[in-house]
């Protein structure tokens, strides 16, 4: 009975309180059931979900930076190693996901995440203990950091600082406090608000921390400060990561992202000893392949590269590195370039090619250098095929765009290369005596038939060796199946491979994926691209790939050469404006300035017209005069010397800039000077003072004054037209200008053309030509009236010029003298 009595007590005691509020519960055994019951549920969800990502986990090697924390999200344009074993969770649902999955309208129910969210609150809700405000179960302080962490990684980071909040109100003496501000900063630096973060994380690194958080608190404070762009910070932060984290994972992956951003920074050194120090901690393969990879990207002309060169081809023949083959031969590539062995390299890169694929894009990658040295030899064609092949095989998105971006590029380039070439050989034919032409194409046709012996020779040697099987029909042989017996393909058991066609089109894709679209021939790899390359080659040049059978007499080729002066200056047309579009295109496209200013300073010596050689001159001194005047000079004196009255000449005078300061008294001299030399009509000797003065003084705020005075001398010595042109251009460069007003004004009252209307006495408009009042005589006076009501204007026009330059003389005197009358 004592016993029974006893059981009914201690039932009624946990029953009670259960059922109080949080203020009236005892802590009674609450500690204990907390941390084996709920919250035991919510931290085992939460351990799932970051076990699930990091297990899917793979690493994007090609994105700027990689993440420390193999659960935290891919970087951004990363399609690649996302597991389909993770696509949906044991809950139907992707880790990390937020709202309920949906397959067929079917509901599968929450995720992971959302588990640990909801359990994490039933344990805040079911065993909180308040007495006087605080609360009093240390296990509930796990409960909100297991809330928050769910929240931030669902990305509701507002309700992951609300929680928190409500953790530090309630347990502002707790100990583990710091723990929750790491999390506090997390969540601010998801929300991009890294100057709440970084102060957050920057108290915390100025306290005295425990060494656990510490280490966490390291590795969050250096990415949060590498994704606000503080690289330099960065750095520190993840020197100083590496020193506190004693993991070897953490470790490895600390130093790689330094590595890439110091190798972002230009600092080759100290990003190389970044990669050796992630190699040597390396604990995963792929790491170690990449990281590899990495330092021989870092090498340069003052390490041994002959000892790096027969390190790496060393470990790639070794155990397991072998399957990796293609990724060092891609490295060894990039030694030799940056070692300056260009042949060397190529070489490599085709080899590269030549082994089996590991990563898609290294092969990418390597089909992209090898048509970049194509590139820097003028071969566009060849260049862009390769351009082709890297874009279909990579697999990082956003490299893939930016190199389908310049592969259309190139072939816009190689339209106008292959074009000059073809022009600048049918004019130099063009001007070439019968003799030469002769020598020329004797020349020509001994090559061409030395190629075709060479070709049927080939063919001989193929037809000779077609008949020999090499098979292996031993019984080791594949084709043996373990009886020794030939393998029946078209057995019902296996069925034959071709008759499948789901595994014929899914192999397709694979090898079009990898090789692209070859055609069926001995040396499949390389022979037919580089034949299709050749023909497209000889096609752009206008070469035709069929055999003529007059393909051996000279004059085969001396009678297509064109004659007549109309189709040659039709040709040399289309080979300048071609040479314009390419120097263009240098700067535009590829950002190379020095080969687009070599290429129009080609163009300019090989005498193109008018309209071409200005356009020419123009975009050479635009693309220069800022960043390399000296480049841009020879195009300006040409300008100002052979064009002087056009709008490019009043450009290369005065580029635009409004960023004038003040006036100089030399230049308001000068300006009135010159003025004068101009009311005086010595108009030689103004714009000759106007040119000096532009050159003296091309800051000073009187340039567009100066400016509009030469279009004013333009206009009596050049005429109307000349005056057009350069108005037009003070508008434009000078807009916001008082001269550039009156530009526009001159402009509209220049270009008007304002019929005469007669009137009668009483002020009625006659009709022109009908009306025998409107006699030639009357209408020759009221154009004398119109053209003296114009000069009118301009002469007032003129005197408002010369004023406005004495009025700021006299009050920058006035401005001068004020402090001495002060004194």
């Amino acid at each position: 009975m004592k016993k029974t009595i006893l059981y009914i007590f201690l039932a009624s005691v946990l029953l009670a309180c259960a059922a109080k509020k949080p203020e009236k519960r005892s802590r009674f055994l609450i500690g204990f059931k907390t941390e084996y019951n709920t919250l035991f549920n919510a931290k085992d969800a939460l351990d799932t979900e970051f076990t699930g990502r990091s297990n899917a986990h793979k690493d994007n090697f090609y994105a700027p930076y990689i993440n420390i924390l193999t659960y935290e999200e891919q970087p951004v344009g990363s399609d690649i190693g996302q597991s389909t074993a993770f696509a949906e969770s044991s809950a139907g649902r992707k880790p990390g996901s937020s709202a309920p999955a949906q397959s067929t309208g079917e509901n599968k129910g929450a995720s992971i995440l959302e588990i640990a969210e909801a359990k994490a609150l039933k344990t805040i809700d079911k065993y909180s203990v308040i007495r006087d405000g605080q609360e009093k179960n240390d296990k509930i302080f796990d409960a909100y950091i297991t809330l928050a962490q769910a929240r931030i990684y669902m990305g509701k980071n507002l309700q992951a600082l609300d929680a928190l909040s409500t953790l530090m109100l309630k347990m502002r003496e707790d100990k583990r406090l710091p723990l929750a501000k790491i999390y506090q900063g997390v969540a601010y630096a998801k929300m991009d608000d890294h100057f709440k973060a970084h102060e957050i994380f920057a108290n915390l690194k100025n306290s005295d921390l425990k060494k656990e958080y510490r280490k966490l608190l390291s590795i969050y404070y250096s990415e949060s400060l590498l994704e606000a762009g503080k690289k330099d910070a960065a750095i520190a932060e993840l020197s100083s990561a590496f020193e506190v984290n004693n993991n070897r994972k953490l470790k490895s992956r600390i130093t790689y992202l330094r590595g890439q951003v110091l190798a972002e920074q230009g600092k080759p050194a100290l990003a190389r000893e970044s990669f050796e120090s992630a190699y040597k901690y390396a604990n995963d393969f792929e790491f170690e392949v990449k990281s590899q990879i990495e330092i021989a990207k870092t090498y340069n002309s003052k390490d041994d590269y002959s000892g790096a060169r027969k390190y790496l081809e060393g470990i790639s023949k070794k155990g397991t590195y072998a399957s990796r083959k293609n990724e060092f031969y891609y490295a060894l590539g990039l030694m030799a370039a940056n070692a300056g062995k260009k042949a060397e390299a190529q070489d490599y890169f085709r080899k590269s090619l030549a082994e089996k694929v590991s990563d898609p894009q290294i092969r990418g990658l390597s089909y992209y250098e090898i048509g970049r040295g194509y590139l820097t030899d003028n071969e566009y064609i060849s260049a862009g095929a390769y351009y082709d092949s890297a874009v279909t095989t990579m697999t990082y998105e956003p490299t893939r765009v930016l190199l389908q971006e310049q592969t259309n590029n190139i072939k816009k380039l190689a339209r106008n290369y292959y074009l000059i070439r073809k022009n600048d050989s049918l004019l130099a034919l063009a001007k070439m005596n019968d003799a030469d032409r002769n020598a020329y194409f004797s020349k020509y046709i001994e090559d061409l038939k030395a190629r075709e012996d060479a070709m049927e020779r080939e063919r001989i040697r193929a037809e000779r060796t077609k008949g020999f099987d090499t098979g292996d029909y031993s019984s080791n042989s594949v084709f043996a199946s373990a009886n020794g017996s030939f393998e029946n393909f078209g057995a019902a058991g296996k069925g034959f491979y071709f008759a499948n066609t789901g595994a014929v089109s899914k192999g397709s894709s694979e090898f079009k994926n990898v090789w692209g679209s070859r055609s069926l021939a001995d040396n499949w790899r390389y022979s037919a691209k580089m034949s299709s390359l050749e023909d497209a080659k000889n096609e752009a040049l206008g070469l035709s790939s069929v055999a003529d059978p007059r393909r051996f007499e000279p004059s085969f080729y001396i009678e297509k050469i064109p004659r007549d002066q109309a189709s040659l200056t039709k040709l040399k047309y289309a080979r300048d404006t071609a040479s314009l579009g390419m120097g263009i295109m240098y700067d535009d496209y590829f950002s190379n300035t020095p080969l687009a200013t070599k290429t129009l300073y080609d163009l300019v010596d090989n005498k193109p017209e008018e309209k071409i050689m200005l356009q020419a001159l123009y975009e050479i001194f635009s693309m220069n005069y800022e960043n390399t005047p000296a480049a841009s000079e020879r195009a300006k004196q040409i300008l100002l010397t052979d064009y002087p009255y056009t709008s490019y000449a009043e450009f290369a005078r005065n580029p635009r800039n409004s960023n004038f300061l003040k006036s100089n008294p030399d230049a308001e001299n000068a300006y009135q000077t010159s003025f004068a030399l101009y009311q005086g009509e010595q108009f030689d000797a103004s714009r000759q003072m106007v040119d000096e003065s532009l050159a003296r003084f091309p800051k000073d705020a009187l340039v567009p004054k100066f400016a509009l005075l030469n279009a004013f001398i333009a206009g009596k010595t050049s005429g109307k037209e000349v005056m057009i042109l350069q108005l037009e251009q003070i508008a434009l460069n000078y807009e916001n200008t008082p001269e550039g007003q009156k530009a526009k004004e001159m402009l509209n009252w220049l270009k008007s053309d304002l019929k005469v209307q007669m009137t009668d006495e009483k002020g009625n408009v006659l009709k022109t030509g009908n009306s025998p009042q409107t006699t030639p005589k009357a209408e020759a006076a009221a154009r004398e009236e119109e053209k003296k009501n114009r000069l009118l204007e301009q002469r007032q026009m003129e005197q408002e010029m010369g004023n406005e330059v004495i009025m700021s003389t006299e009050a920058q005197q006035k401005i001068q003298t004020a402090p001495a009358r002060k004194k």
